[in-house]
């Protein structure tokens, strides 16, 4: 047994010891210390689920609906799925494979042949029992480099995913903003549009009594039909924004439920980070990684095969014609081999695979790296982005309320007499489209911030993911 036994742990020993090919190292990657564009004032909420600060219920109830609904996450989750079928099938290959077989025959040997007269029953019966096993023994790390490049594969997947929840919940919050900045926009050419059908009422009367004059008048329902025609437009925007965001939560195209206005809703609080964190923050960086890692691994696959293959096959059972001499001693058959394989001429072949795991690996890696200048590229766009709307803002709500206060003065000198009526449309085309610029500004400001928390990442993409309800790999018992 000793026998046996020693030379079984030492193969075991030797199997899981030295693997060919580079082990993978984390490439240094200079970034700068702080974001050029970074507010001092900012709190560390990149771990929150920054949606409930807008205080709106009906986002946060869309936000919820997209993630148990949208199409894209379940694309995802059933990649997930299936990667990690495939690792636990490539990890596999690292340890034995036994079989159990049996067979019944009965069969008739040709009397003229030269086996015919050999004598015995003719026709006869076989009965075969047996157990069979072969290994692989990986001495170079073929299997287990190709299990670690399959395992930074489903783990690319599930960074995938997550990269995937943290572009809906954003375009969720985007469209929805964008939707109650349309609304509101809307409702400003509505009302506008009546007062301007209040005015135009009213000039047609006096320009029936003489009172005013047909350019006046004219001038009138030039104003009030350029705010009519703007109406179908803007609805016709919602209703295409509406199917948009049901898309995005996984219904059919429709109607949406509504919450507070865009002036109602609150400013979600902007997340600290530097630049550090956006690269451990970001999934689509952890996912360039994992396929970083895949590469890597893959050229230890491909150099092993430049050496010998040592393979051990056993097999034992039983064979007779008679079913109650099956299991006794005579009828007991068994077998042991190593067959081993070296690579002589290959033309070129190995070679070849090796060059191009090595140069794949190049492409993951400088993959990663603009991965990474991408995302730091996002950030200090998000960053200026967000600093720069709030100013627009600022000045759109300075001239909104300068205009109407010029739109009450031209209407109380028209009223006196001192000017024409052409001073009041001037005022009131302008207070109209700056009314509609505010809101426009509103919701950039609104994106911008959600652009931070998209670029950021953080903790946030997590507390959003443990809503989805299916997690393929707490089913199967991995966590990575």
């Amino acid at each position: 047994m000793r026998k046996i036994v020693f030379p079984v742990l030492l193969l075991l020993f030797l199997n899981g010891c030295w693997s060919v090919g580079p082990d993978y190292v984390r490439p240094e990657v200079p970034t700068p210390a702080t974001f050029r564009f970074g507010d001092q004032e900012v709190r560390d909420v990149a771990n929150t689920a920054w949606w409930e600060q807008f205080n709106d219920p009906a986002l946060k109830a869309l936000v919820t609906e997209g993630l148990a609904n949208n199409q894209d996450i379940r694309i995802a989750t059933a990649r997930i799925e299936e990667y990690f079928g495939r690792y636990f099938s490539t990890r596999g290959n690292q340890f034995p494979f036994a079989s159990a077989g049996g067979s019944a025959s009965r069969q008739q040997i040709s009397e003229a042949s030269r086996f015919g007269g050999a004598g015995g029953d003719n026709p006869y019966s076989e009965y075969e029992v047996s157990l069979g096993a072969s290994w692989e023994i990986d001495f170079w790390g073929k299997y287990r480099r190709a299990s670690e490049a399959a395992r930074a594969q489903m783990l690319a997947t599930e960074e995938a995913r997550r990269n995937v929840v943290l572009t809906l919940v954003t375009a969720i919050a985007g469209t929805y903003v964008d939707l109650r900045a349309l609304d509101k926009q809307l409702e400003i050419t509505r009302q506008t549009a009546a007062s301007r059908k209040a005015s135009l009422d009213l000039f047609a009367m006096r320009f029936q009594q003489g009172v005013t004059s047909e350019l006046d008048l004219s001038q009138i329902e030039s104003q009030y039909e350029d705010a009519m025609a703007r109406i179908p437009d803007y609805e016709a925007t919602i209703a295409r924004t509406e199917n948009a965001l049901s898309v995005l939560l996984g219904r059919n195209p429709g109607p949406i439920a509504r919450g507070l206005t865009i002036d109602q809703l609150a400013l979600p609080a902007i997340p600290a980070g530097v630049p550090s964190d956006v690269l451990a923050r970001r999934p689509d960086i952890l996912l360039a990684e994992q396929n970083l890692i895949a590469a890597n691994a893959s050229i230890g696959v491909a150099k092993s095969a430049y050496f010998p293959s040592i393979s051990l096959t056993a097999a034992l059972g039983s064979v007779s014609t008679d079913l109650s001499d099956l299991f006794t001693g005579p009828a007991e058959t068994w077998s042991v081999a190593a067959p081993i394989s070296l690579p002589i001429f290959s033309a070129g072949r190995i070679g070849g695979e090796v060059k191009a795991a090595e140069a794949f690996q190049r492409q993951a890696l400088e993959g990663y790296r603009q991965t990474i200048q991408n995302a730091l590229r996002e950030t200090e766009d998000a960053l200026i982005g967000r600093a720069k709307s709030a100013e627009r803002l600022d000045a759109l709500g300075r001239q909104l309320k300068a205009l109407r206060n010029y739109a009450r003065l031209a209407h109380m000198r028209y009223e006196g007499g001192y000017t024409s009526y052409l001073e009041v449309l001037d005022a009131e085309r302008s207070l109209f489209n700056v009314e509609l610029a505010y809101a426009t500004g509103q919701d950039e400001l609104f994106r911008r911030l959600i652009d931070i928390y998209k670029a950021m990442g953080g903790g946030w993409v997590a507390l959003a993911e443990e809503q989805i309800p299916v997690r393929p790999e707490k089913a199967a018992g991995f966590i990575p």
